[in-house]
């Protein structure tokens, strides 16, 4: 059964966190590129759904065999070394 709370939890994370980021971006060049917007949000929103259910069903799956705290730590590291790595010019 669907939880609201975690629904509005889950939908106001994501937008706020999607706001004005490189995905946005790269839809406004290739809208303005293709002049064909349409295309350009069916394949945004297609990709979209296949990256989120592959984030759902990787959470859900190490959900059952790490604690969520851990993820959490371990997903903030990893932002962390990619950050550290990109500002020596590594990535």
């Amino acid at each position: 059964m669907m939880d609201l709370k975690v629904f509005l939890a889950a939908f106001t994370a994501i937008f706020f966190a999607e706001l004005a980021d490189k995905t946005q971006l790269v839809g406004i060049g290739l809208s303005a590129k293709s002049a064909k917007p349409l295309s350009v949000w069916l394949g945004s929103v297609c990709a979209y759904i296949i990256v989120t259910a592959a984030s759902v069903i990787i959470g859900a799956t190490l959900g059952k065999y790490i604690k969520p705290e851990l993820i959490r730590y371990g997903g903030s590291l990893l932002f962390i070394l990619i950050g550290v790595l990109m500002f020596a010019g590594k990535i």
